[in-house]
């Protein structure tokens, strides 16, 4: 591997692109989050939305009601889960050194499938289903505390595992293998459920921004932040883990060590957003692709805080475009980011000529 690759300092004019690019990108995300929150059934002139947004009061209450208290916490649950995603599978394709790893390969976001499933699927029907709809318990704890739960029960047999294990590709092989034995047993209770139980539960898997209440917001961000400190603190590790574990030990590297770590950070960061915000799919595998092809470079301490913003855009474009501008209709965001997210990968890979030279 080229050190240009690994290290801020390569040739001047490509050093310079790269300082113009986090700035830029800063520009574009902060007009996406305005526009998201200005665009929907009822549209808010974007100025009226920056307003708001800044401090500033609105002459119009029901606009001030709508950005506040629905659009400005969703926007905000975009920008979080955007960054926390891309991260994860920053971190993943770096410490298994494979162009297709993504969070979900562990099984965490299977794992959270899990705890909400034994919610929906396997509390007993009637009982089950008026707490989720009657009692708002869908929009509490109850549901983001049993997806925490399956997230951390999976994530603990990943690690168990990973400390026996020295071969990265075994080891997303196993987390691989754990994700599916959890889907099948999900796939059971589908099976066996009743009609009003598995609507529920497959409106979850769609995934959503819009679910997330103010009081949640503070949680999600607070574990998210801690989840992208320690990757960020893991940015030279991850540098040398792409030149193999035998040259990292060379380097001193206490390799299974920052692998521990790096599964932790984001174990963390997916299990949270998968449990607050349901399963978000592709932003983990396309996200360090196209910041890769931006940047032109390897080095993780450039490539995880402009993951954040290409994350951000990419969530925020997501839930413009999920809006149907001139319908109450809104997608879900787990299809549309998958809509986008899969050509945006093979147009990656047909543009360097091979799946090797995209990573």
């Amino acid at each position: 591997m080229n050190t240009a690759d690994t290290h801020p300092s390569g040739p001047p004019s490509a050093w310079s692109w790269r300082r113009l690019v986090v700035p830029v990108l800063a520009g574009l995300a902060l007009f996406c989050f305005l526009l998201d929150i200005a665009l929907g059934s009822v549209a808010i002139p974007v100025k009226e939305v920056a307003r708001i947004v800044f401090g500033q009061t609105s002459d119009n209450e029901a606009w001030l009601y709508i950005v506040q208290k629905i659009r400005l916490p969703k926007a905000v649950t975009a920008v979080i889960v955007g960054c926390g995603l891309s991260v994860s599978g920053l971190q993943m394709q770096a410490l298994f050194r494979n162009p297709l790893a993504g969070p979900s390969e562990l099984g965490i976001t299977a794992g959270a499938g899990l705890g909400v499933a034994l919610v929906m699927l396997g509390s007993g029907g009637s009982a089950s289903l008026y707490a989720i709809r009657q009692l708002g318990i869908g929009d509490s704890w109850l549901l983001v505390a049993m997806a925490s739960a399956g997230s951390a029960l999976v994530l603990a047999l990943v690690l168990a595992i990973a400390g026996r294990l020295r071969d990265n590709v075994v080891l997303l092989i196993v987390g691989v293998m754990v994700g599916t034995v959890t889907l099948a047993i999900i796939s059971i209770w589908q099976y066996f459920s009743q009609p009003e139980q598995l609507q529920e539960y497959l409106l979850w898997t769609f995934g959503s921004l819009g679910g997330v209440v103010q009081t949640h917001l503070y949680v999600l961000a607070g574990v998210v932040a801690g989840g992208l400190l320690l990757a960020f603190t893991l940015s030279k590790s991850l540098n040398v883990l792409l030149l193999g574990d035998n040259y990292a030990r060379s380097m001193g590297l206490n390799v299974p060590r920052s692998r521990l770590l790096i599964l932790l950070s984001t174990s963390v960061l997916t299990g949270s957003i998968t449990a607050f915000c349901g399963p978000i799919g592709f932003v983990g595998i396309a996200v360090p692709h196209l910041t890769r092809s931006l940047l032109d470079t390897a080095d993780h301490r450039l490539l995880i805080p402009t993951a954040c913003l290409v994350g951000t855009l990419l969530l925020l474009g997501c839930d413009i475009l999920s809006q149907l501008p001139g319908t109450q209709a809104i997608l879900p965001i787990n299809i549309v980011t998958s809509l986008l997210g899969g050509p945006v990968v093979i147009w990656i890979i047909m543009r360097r000529n091979s799946i090797r030279t995209a990573f």
